[in-house]
């Protein structure tokens, strides 16, 4: 398991999506959780860097854990969900700041997200609104977008939800090329 952490964790060190000690994820194994640990650099990681604690109640090791752990679990509560991926992707958080959802404009993202909503909260880490809308918004969408502070995505593994975050940031940033170049794209029409 281990493995995984590592190779995905230098993946989104790597594709620009956190910054040295940003971002966290988690996979469900049983009745517990597996997540990296508070400040940990996923570019980086080490054994010491995942944590494992209970999936429906805090524990004493949840002082070591991401501060998103109250997030993850929700996810794990309420969707089918046995990886969590969250980053500090810089396209997405930019579309965050000026739309309430993202709807991609190219195939791939149209085809693999169709829509990604978008969330505002006074608090945004590890926060309890977070977790409900996270969990709410996962059962439906492959990703969610907290304003101003990043994506959340699950899927069956890591790897997949690494693949929904990737494709989300894309989305972002040609859209984001769109506005800064003032085009209009043309038959955009999915």
């Amino acid at each position: 398991m281990f493995e995984q952490f590592s190779r995905i964790g230098r993946d989104i060190y790597l594709a620009g999506l956190i910054s040295s000690h940003g971002g966290n994820m988690s996979v469900r194994v049983g009745d517990r959780i597996l997540i990296t640990r508070h400040g940990a650099m996923l570019g980086r990681l080490a054994g010491h860097d995942i944590v494992e604690t209970a999936l429906d109640s805090s524990g004493s090791d949840d002082a070591l854990a991401s501060t998103e752990i109250v997030v993850h679990r929700a996810i794990y509560a309420n969707t089918a969900a046995m990886a969590v991926i969250h980053t500090h992707s810089p396209h997405s958080i930019l579309r965050s700041m000026i739309e309430d959802e993202v709807v991609p404009i190219d195939s791939e993202g149209n085809f693999l997200l169709r829509k990604v909503p978008v969330y505002s909260f006074p608090q945004t880490i590890g926060s309890p609104d977070v977790a409900a809308a996270a969990a709410s918004g996962l059962r439906d969408y492959r990703c969610m977008l907290v304003r101003g502070h990043g994506p959340f995505a699950a899927g069956a593994e890591l790897e997949e939800a690494f693949q929904w975050i990737t494709s989300l940031e894309m989305s972002c940033k040609i859209l984001n090329l769109c506005d800064q170049a003032g085009a209009k794209p043309i038959g955009h029409e999915f």
